[in-house]
Protein backbone atom coordinates (compact mmCIF):
# COMPACT_ATOMS: atom_id res chain seq x y z
CA UNK A 1 0.00 0.00 0.00
CA UNK A 2 1.55 3.50 -1.15
CA UNK A 3 1.97 6.01 1.36
CA UNK A 4 -0.60 8.42 0.15
CA UNK A 5 -3.33 5.75 -0.01
CA UNK A 6 -2.24 5.41 3.92
CA UNK A 7 -2.56 9.45 4.30
CA UNK A 8 -5.77 8.91 2.93
CA UNK A 9 -7.08 6.26 4.98
CA UNK A 10 -5.83 7.77 7.77
CA UNK A 11 -7.73 11.42 7.01
CA UNK A 12 -10.71 9.45 6.41
CA UNK A 13 -10.85 7.96 9.75
CA UNK A 14 -9.64 10.69 11.67
CA UNK A 15 -12.71 12.98 10.40
CA UNK A 16 -14.76 9.67 11.18
CA UNK A 17 -14.18 8.90 14.73
CA UNK A 18 -13.35 12.66 15.21
CA UNK A 19 -17.28 13.50 13.57
CA UNK A 20 -18.68 11.26 16.03
CA UNK A 21 -16.60 12.31 19.31
CA UNK A 22 -17.64 15.75 18.93
CA UNK A 23 -20.84 15.10 18.08
CA UNK A 24 -21.23 13.19 21.03
CA UNK A 25 -19.65 15.73 23.31
CA UNK A 26 -21.87 18.22 22.03
CA UNK A 27 -25.24 17.08 22.22
CA UNK A 28 -24.43 15.88 25.95
CA UNK A 29 -23.24 19.72 26.64
CA UNK A 30 -26.27 21.05 25.34
CA UNK A 31 -28.12 18.79 27.98
CA UNK A 32 -26.08 18.24 30.89
CA UNK A 33 -28.87 17.77 32.85
CA UNK A 34 -29.65 14.15 30.84
CA UNK A 35 -26.30 13.13 30.89
CA UNK A 36 -26.44 13.17 34.45
CA UNK A 37 -29.65 11.24 34.75
CA UNK A 38 -27.80 8.21 32.67
CA UNK A 39 -24.90 8.89 34.72
CA UNK A 40 -26.94 8.22 37.86
CA UNK A 41 -28.38 5.22 36.18
CA UNK A 42 -25.20 3.57 35.87
CA UNK A 43 -23.67 4.49 39.13
CA UNK A 44 -26.98 2.94 40.54
CA UNK A 45 -26.85 -0.02 38.15
CA UNK A 46 -23.50 -0.64 39.76
CA UNK A 47 -23.51 -0.16 43.02
CA UNK A 48 -21.84 3.18 43.24
CA UNK A 49 -24.13 5.33 44.70
CA UNK A 50 -21.03 7.19 46.93
CA UNK A 51 -20.10 8.22 43.77
CA UNK A 52 -23.20 10.12 42.68
CA UNK A 53 -22.04 13.28 44.36
CA UNK A 54 -19.30 13.53 41.27
CA UNK A 55 -21.89 12.97 38.61
CA UNK A 56 -22.66 16.02 37.27
CA UNK A 57 -18.99 17.48 37.57
CA UNK A 58 -17.91 14.36 35.96
CA UNK A 59 -20.67 14.05 33.50
CA UNK A 60 -19.57 17.69 31.96
CA UNK A 61 -15.99 16.69 31.78
CA UNK A 62 -16.39 13.86 30.36
CA UNK A 63 -18.29 15.13 26.99
CA UNK A 64 -16.02 17.81 27.10
CA UNK A 65 -13.12 15.52 27.03
CA UNK A 66 -15.10 13.48 24.13
CA UNK A 67 -15.17 16.89 22.76
CA UNK A 68 -11.73 18.28 22.31
CA UNK A 69 -10.81 14.46 21.30
CA UNK A 70 -13.04 15.04 18.81
CA UNK A 71 -11.85 18.34 17.52
CA UNK A 72 -8.37 17.04 17.83
CA UNK A 73 -8.54 14.32 15.68
CA UNK A 74 -10.22 16.48 13.26
CA UNK A 75 -7.73 18.73 12.61
CA UNK A 76 -4.80 16.73 13.78
CA UNK A 77 -3.54 18.62 17.23
CA UNK A 78 -1.56 16.55 19.10
CA UNK A 79 -1.22 13.78 16.78
CA UNK A 80 -0.17 11.48 19.16
CA UNK A 81 -1.55 12.64 22.69
CA UNK A 82 -4.99 12.59 21.14
CA UNK A 83 -5.21 9.36 19.31
CA UNK A 84 -3.86 7.80 22.79
CA UNK A 85 -6.55 9.26 24.64
CA UNK A 86 -8.89 8.70 22.01
CA UNK A 87 -7.88 4.69 22.10
CA UNK A 88 -7.55 4.65 25.87
CA UNK A 89 -11.83 5.53 25.90
CA UNK A 90 -12.66 3.43 23.40
CA UNK A 91 -10.73 0.72 25.30
CA UNK A 92 -12.59 1.22 28.53
CA UNK A 93 -15.85 1.94 26.75
CA UNK A 94 -15.91 -1.08 23.97
CA UNK A 95 -16.01 -3.72 27.18
CA UNK A 96 -18.01 -1.97 29.03
CA UNK A 97 -20.58 -1.78 26.59
CA UNK A 98 -20.45 -5.66 26.15
CA UNK A 99 -21.55 -5.86 29.61
CA UNK A 100 -24.30 -3.81 28.78
CA UNK A 101 -25.09 -5.58 25.91
CA UNK A 102 -25.24 -8.99 27.58
CA UNK A 103 -26.12 -8.02 31.17
CA UNK A 104 -28.59 -4.90 30.30
CA UNK A 105 -28.41 -3.32 33.75
CA UNK A 106 -29.27 0.12 31.74
CA UNK A 107 -31.51 -0.14 28.38
CA UNK A 108 -29.72 2.91 26.51
CA UNK A 109 -26.20 3.69 27.32
CA UNK A 110 -26.65 7.56 26.68
CA UNK A 111 -23.72 7.84 24.45
CA UNK A 112 -25.60 10.33 21.98
CA UNK A 113 -27.94 11.47 24.54
CA UNK A 114 -31.78 11.99 23.55
CA UNK A 115 -30.01 13.39 19.85
CA UNK A 116 -30.17 9.31 18.74
CA UNK A 117 -30.94 6.81 21.19
CA UNK A 118 -29.34 3.12 19.92
CA UNK A 119 -29.66 -0.17 21.76
CA UNK A 120 -26.57 -1.72 23.99
CA UNK A 121 -25.98 -3.73 21.23
CA UNK A 122 -25.72 -1.33 18.75
CA UNK A 123 -23.43 0.17 20.73
CA UNK A 124 -21.00 -2.32 21.33
CA UNK A 125 -20.84 -2.48 17.43
CA UNK A 126 -20.09 0.80 17.36
CA UNK A 127 -17.50 0.96 19.45
CA UNK A 128 -15.84 -2.26 18.08
CA UNK A 129 -15.84 -0.25 14.60
CA UNK A 130 -14.38 3.16 16.50
CA UNK A 131 -12.16 1.06 18.09
CA UNK A 132 -10.84 -0.68 15.10
CA UNK A 133 -10.27 2.97 13.22
CA UNK A 134 -8.64 4.43 16.28
CA UNK A 135 -6.33 1.48 16.46
CA UNK A 136 -5.26 1.74 12.67
CA UNK A 137 -4.75 5.78 13.10
CA UNK A 138 -2.51 4.97 15.80
CA UNK A 139 -0.11 2.50 13.73
CA UNK A 140 -0.30 4.91 10.67
CA UNK A 141 0.25 7.93 13.03
CA UNK A 142 2.95 8.96 10.96
CA UNK A 143 0.75 9.75 7.92
CA UNK A 144 -1.28 11.99 9.59
CA UNK A 145 -1.53 15.64 8.89
CA UNK A 146 -1.11 18.42 11.32
CA UNK A 147 -3.99 21.29 10.83
CA UNK A 148 -2.09 23.74 13.83
CA UNK A 149 1.58 24.35 14.21
CA UNK A 150 2.70 23.10 17.79
CA UNK A 151 2.85 26.68 19.74
CA UNK A 152 -0.50 26.66 18.89
CA UNK A 153 -2.07 23.45 19.73
CA UNK A 154 -2.68 23.46 23.37
CA UNK A 155 -4.59 27.10 23.35
CA UNK A 156 -6.88 25.38 20.47
CA UNK A 157 -7.79 22.50 23.26
CA UNK A 158 -7.78 24.22 25.96
CA UNK A 159 -9.94 26.58 23.94
CA UNK A 160 -12.33 23.98 22.67
CA UNK A 161 -12.69 22.10 26.91
CA UNK A 162 -13.58 25.89 28.02
CA UNK A 163 -15.91 26.38 25.26
CA UNK A 164 -17.79 22.71 26.02
CA UNK A 165 -18.00 23.48 30.01
CA UNK A 166 -19.41 27.06 29.37
CA UNK A 167 -22.07 25.42 26.95
CA UNK A 168 -23.30 22.68 29.44
CA UNK A 169 -23.11 25.78 32.25
CA UNK A 170 -25.55 27.81 30.24
CA UNK A 171 -27.66 24.69 29.29
CA UNK A 172 -28.09 23.93 33.02
CA UNK A 173 -28.90 27.56 34.43
CA UNK A 174 -31.49 27.53 31.76
CA UNK A 175 -32.98 25.06 29.17
CA UNK A 176 -31.23 22.97 26.69
CA UNK A 177 -30.71 25.37 23.50
CA UNK A 178 -31.68 21.55 21.75
CA UNK A 179 -34.11 20.17 22.89
CA UNK A 180 -34.32 16.58 21.33
CA UNK A 181 -37.47 14.89 23.59
CA UNK A 182 -40.78 13.89 22.70
CA UNK A 183 -41.86 17.19 25.29
CA UNK A 184 -40.29 19.89 22.61
CA UNK A 185 -42.34 22.95 22.06
CA UNK A 186 -44.68 22.85 19.61
CA UNK A 187 -44.81 18.71 20.07
CA UNK A 188 -48.56 17.39 21.12
CA UNK A 189 -48.79 15.23 23.91
CA UNK A 190 -51.09 13.19 22.61
CA UNK A 191 -49.85 12.47 19.54
CA UNK A 192 -46.74 11.19 20.88
CA UNK A 193 -48.55 8.75 22.82
CA UNK A 194 -50.48 7.14 20.15
CA UNK A 195 -49.83 3.65 18.35
CA UNK A 196 -49.41 4.27 14.47
CA UNK A 197 -51.49 1.81 12.40
CA UNK A 198 -49.06 -0.75 11.30
CA UNK A 199 -46.83 -0.49 14.03
CA UNK A 200 -45.41 -4.17 15.53
CA UNK A 201 -46.18 -5.04 18.82
CA UNK A 202 -44.01 -6.93 21.32
CA UNK A 203 -43.94 -10.40 20.21
CA UNK A 204 -44.33 -12.60 23.78
CA UNK A 205 -43.51 -16.09 24.10
CA UNK A 206 -45.92 -17.83 26.70
CA UNK A 207 -43.91 -20.78 28.48
CA UNK A 208 -46.24 -23.37 30.86
CA UNK A 209 -44.65 -25.28 33.46
CA UNK A 210 -46.32 -28.63 34.54
CA UNK A 211 -45.62 -31.06 36.56
CA UNK A 212 -46.45 -35.34 36.64
CA UNK A 213 -44.42 -37.44 38.86
CA UNK A 214 -42.27 -35.11 40.40
CA UNK A 215 -40.39 -33.91 36.97
CA UNK A 216 -41.26 -30.46 35.92
CA UNK A 217 -41.45 -29.44 32.65
CA UNK A 218 -41.94 -26.47 29.84
CA UNK A 219 -44.60 -26.13 27.40
CA UNK A 220 -45.71 -23.80 24.72
CA UNK A 221 -48.61 -23.44 23.15
CA UNK A 222 -47.59 -25.32 20.03
CA UNK A 223 -47.10 -28.30 22.40
CA UNK A 224 -49.21 -27.71 25.54
CA UNK A 225 -50.09 -31.53 27.13
CA UNK A 226 -53.38 -32.98 26.49
CA UNK A 227 -52.79 -35.43 29.31
CA UNK A 228 -54.33 -34.69 32.14
CA UNK A 229 -52.03 -36.14 34.50
CA UNK A 230 -49.76 -33.30 34.02
CA UNK A 231 -50.43 -30.48 36.78
CA UNK A 232 -50.16 -26.67 36.30
CA UNK A 233 -47.31 -25.29 38.00
CA UNK A 234 -46.27 -21.70 36.89
CA UNK A 235 -46.55 -20.05 33.51
CA UNK A 236 -44.09 -17.32 32.32
CA UNK A 237 -43.57 -14.41 29.74
CA UNK A 238 -40.75 -14.15 27.26
CA UNK A 239 -40.14 -11.03 24.95
CA UNK A 240 -38.78 -12.68 21.46
CA UNK A 241 -39.40 -9.05 19.53
CA UNK A 242 -39.52 -5.80 20.84
CA UNK A 243 -41.93 -3.59 19.04
CA UNK A 244 -43.39 -0.14 18.44
CA UNK A 245 -42.99 1.90 21.73
CA UNK A 246 -44.41 5.75 21.73
CA UNK A 247 -41.89 8.27 22.06
CA UNK A 248 -44.73 9.61 25.37
CA UNK A 249 -45.60 6.04 26.79
CA UNK A 250 -45.74 6.95 30.68
CA UNK A 251 -47.56 10.63 31.02
CA UNK A 252 -50.33 9.71 33.84
CA UNK A 253 -51.17 12.34 35.93
CA UNK A 254 -53.01 11.88 39.13
CA UNK A 255 -55.33 13.83 41.48
CA UNK A 256 -55.47 13.25 44.94
CA UNK A 257 -58.92 12.90 44.86
CA UNK A 258 -60.38 12.87 41.19
CA UNK A 259 -57.91 9.81 40.39
CA UNK A 260 -56.18 10.22 36.76
CA UNK A 261 -57.26 13.67 35.03
CA UNK A 262 -54.74 12.89 32.13
CA UNK A 263 -57.34 13.17 29.33
CA UNK A 264 -59.14 15.71 31.65
CA UNK A 265 -55.61 17.99 31.08
CA UNK A 266 -54.96 17.08 27.67
CA UNK A 267 -58.29 18.06 25.94
CA UNK A 268 -58.40 21.23 27.19
CA UNK A 269 -59.41 23.92 25.12
CA UNK A 270 -57.87 26.64 26.91
CA UNK A 271 -54.74 27.45 28.39
CA UNK A 272 -53.00 24.80 31.18
CA UNK A 273 -50.21 25.91 33.34
CA UNK A 274 -48.15 23.10 34.71
CA UNK A 275 -45.63 23.62 36.91
CA UNK A 276 -42.95 20.30 37.17
CA UNK A 277 -41.42 19.93 40.57
CA UNK A 278 -39.30 16.99 40.09
CA UNK A 279 -39.35 16.18 43.90
CA UNK A 280 -39.88 18.98 46.02
CA UNK A 281 -36.55 18.32 47.75
CA UNK A 282 -34.86 19.64 45.05
CA UNK A 283 -36.92 23.18 45.05
CA UNK A 284 -34.44 23.60 48.06
CA UNK A 285 -31.27 23.62 45.92
CA UNK A 286 -32.41 25.75 43.19
CA UNK A 287 -33.83 28.29 45.39
CA UNK A 288 -31.44 28.47 47.87
CA UNK A 289 -27.92 27.50 46.19
CA UNK A 290 -24.88 27.03 48.47
CA UNK A 291 -26.77 27.98 51.12
CA UNK A 292 -27.96 31.24 50.33
CA UNK A 293 -31.45 32.59 49.76
CA UNK A 294 -32.51 32.84 46.34
CA UNK A 295 -36.27 32.12 46.97
CA UNK A 296 -38.01 32.24 43.71
CA UNK A 297 -41.63 31.00 44.81
CA UNK A 298 -42.86 34.45 44.40
CA UNK A 299 -42.87 34.21 40.90
CA UNK A 300 -44.04 31.15 40.79
CA UNK A 301 -47.08 32.18 42.48
CA UNK A 302 -47.41 35.40 40.75
CA UNK A 303 -47.83 32.79 37.48
CA UNK A 304 -50.89 31.25 39.82
CA UNK A 305 -52.44 33.82 40.32
CA UNK A 306 -51.85 35.62 36.94
CA UNK A 307 -53.58 32.01 35.63
CA UNK A 308 -56.21 32.28 38.27
CA UNK A 309 -57.42 35.63 37.27
CA UNK A 310 -57.61 34.89 33.74
CA UNK A 311 -59.32 31.01 33.97
CA UNK A 312 -56.56 29.15 33.51
CA UNK A 313 -56.01 25.63 35.25
CA UNK A 314 -52.49 25.32 37.01
CA UNK A 315 -51.09 22.40 38.23
CA UNK A 316 -47.94 21.12 39.74
CA UNK A 317 -46.51 17.85 38.88
CA UNK A 318 -44.37 16.27 41.37
CA UNK A 319 -43.18 12.81 42.15
CA UNK A 320 -43.20 13.54 46.08
CA UNK A 321 -46.58 12.68 47.96
CA UNK A 322 -48.73 14.93 49.43
CA UNK A 323 -48.35 13.41 52.92
CA UNK A 324 -44.26 13.76 53.13
CA UNK A 325 -42.48 15.92 55.67
CA UNK A 326 -41.13 17.15 52.67
CA UNK A 327 -43.98 18.10 51.23
CA UNK A 328 -45.17 20.12 53.73
CA UNK A 329 -42.06 21.61 54.29
CA UNK A 330 -42.25 23.16 50.40
CA UNK A 331 -46.16 23.94 51.36
CA UNK A 332 -44.92 25.98 53.99
CA UNK A 333 -41.65 27.60 52.77
CA UNK A 334 -43.88 28.64 49.35
CA UNK A 335 -47.09 29.66 50.60
CA UNK A 336 -48.48 27.27 47.06
CA UNK A 337 -51.96 27.18 46.99
CA UNK A 338 -51.97 25.47 43.81
CA UNK A 339 -53.46 21.39 43.12
CA UNK A 340 -50.63 19.06 42.98
CA UNK A 341 -50.82 15.99 40.78
CA UNK A 342 -48.53 12.76 41.47
CA UNK A 343 -46.31 11.76 38.52
CA UNK A 344 -43.40 9.33 37.47
CA UNK A 345 -40.19 10.95 37.90
CA UNK A 346 -38.58 10.16 35.23
CA UNK A 347 -41.14 11.13 32.85
CA UNK A 348 -40.71 14.64 35.05
CA UNK A 349 -37.71 14.74 34.27
CA UNK A 350 -38.03 13.99 30.16
CA UNK A 351 -40.42 16.90 30.43
CA UNK A 352 -38.39 19.74 31.50
CA UNK A 353 -34.54 19.82 33.06
CA UNK A 354 -35.41 22.56 35.59
CA UNK A 355 -37.25 21.73 38.54
CA UNK A 356 -39.25 23.90 38.82
CA UNK A 357 -39.84 24.60 36.11
CA UNK A 358 -42.43 25.88 33.99
CA UNK A 359 -44.59 24.45 31.04
CA UNK A 360 -48.29 25.72 29.17
CA UNK A 361 -50.06 23.64 27.20
CA UNK A 362 -52.48 23.75 25.17
CA UNK A 363 -55.01 21.13 23.53
CA UNK A 364 -52.01 18.74 24.42
CA UNK A 365 -49.94 20.94 22.33
CA UNK A 366 -46.39 22.38 24.27
CA UNK A 367 -46.82 25.82 23.76
CA UNK A 368 -43.91 27.14 26.06
CA UNK A 369 -41.57 26.08 28.61
CA UNK A 370 -39.31 28.12 30.99
CA UNK A 371 -36.42 27.40 33.63
CA UNK A 372 -37.72 28.22 36.80
CA UNK A 373 -34.94 31.84 36.49
CA UNK A 374 -36.81 32.59 33.36
CA UNK A 375 -40.34 32.62 34.08
CA UNK A 376 -42.08 35.76 32.52
CA UNK A 377 -43.83 38.04 34.02
CA UNK A 378 -47.48 37.53 32.44
CA UNK A 379 -49.71 40.50 32.16
CA UNK A 380 -51.94 40.45 29.33
CA UNK A 381 -54.23 37.17 28.42
CA UNK A 382 -51.85 34.47 26.57
CA UNK A 383 -54.07 34.71 23.58
CA UNK A 384 -52.49 38.67 22.41
CA UNK A 385 -48.91 38.00 24.28
CA UNK A 386 -45.51 36.12 22.92
CA UNK A 387 -45.58 33.28 26.11
CA UNK A 388 -48.90 32.16 24.42
CA UNK A 389 -48.16 31.74 20.94
CA UNK A 390 -45.90 28.61 19.90
CA UNK A 391 -42.41 29.45 18.23
CA UNK A 392 -40.81 26.40 16.94
CA UNK A 393 -37.54 26.01 17.83
CA UNK A 394 -35.18 26.24 14.82
CA UNK A 395 -32.51 23.44 15.93
CA UNK A 396 -30.78 23.96 12.51
CA UNK A 397 -30.24 27.68 13.43
CA UNK A 398 -29.12 26.98 16.55
CA UNK A 399 -26.73 24.68 15.90
CA UNK A 400 -25.36 26.57 12.98
CA UNK A 401 -24.73 29.88 15.75
CA UNK A 402 -23.24 27.87 18.20
CA UNK A 403 -20.81 26.76 15.34
CA UNK A 404 -20.42 30.13 14.44
CA UNK A 405 -19.25 31.28 18.38
CA UNK A 406 -17.07 28.11 18.61
CA UNK A 407 -15.64 28.65 15.01
CA UNK A 408 -14.64 32.39 14.76
CA UNK A 409 -12.51 32.41 17.46
CA UNK A 410 -11.03 28.98 16.51
CA UNK A 411 -10.34 31.12 13.03
CA UNK A 412 -9.01 34.17 14.23
CA UNK A 413 -6.35 31.49 16.04
CA UNK A 414 -5.93 30.04 12.97
CA UNK A 415 -4.76 32.80 11.16
CA UNK A 416 -2.16 34.05 14.10
CA UNK A 417 -1.19 30.21 14.04
CA UNK A 418 -0.05 30.53 10.51
CA UNK A 419 2.34 33.53 11.70
CA UNK A 420 3.69 31.29 14.17
CA UNK A 421 4.51 28.82 12.31
CA UNK A 422 6.70 30.83 10.22
CA UNK A 423 8.62 32.70 12.65
CA UNK A 424 8.60 28.45 13.56
CA UNK A 425 9.95 27.93 10.68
Amino acid sequence: MSDKTKERIVLALQLFVGAVFVFSGFVKAVDPLGGLYKVTDYLTAFHWDALKVLGFGGMTAMSAVEFVLGVGLLLGIQKKLVTLGTLAFMAFYTPLTLYLAINNPVTDCGCFGDALVITNWQTFWKNVILLAAVITIWRWLDYSKRGFCVKAEWAVLIYSFVFSMILSAYCFQNLPVIDFRPYRIGANIQEGMSFPEGAPKDSIETTFIYEKNGVKQEFTMQNYPKDTTWHFVDSKNVLIRKGYEPPIHDFVLEHPDDGDITDLILEDSNYVFLLVAHNVTEYNIVTNPGGCHYDMSDKVNAAYEYARAHGYKFYCLTATSAETDEMKAYLAATNAKYDFLNADEIMLKTIIRSSPGLMVIKKGTVVNKWALKNIPTFNEPLDSCEAGQINLPNNKATTFFIALLYLIPLGIGYGASKKLCKKEA
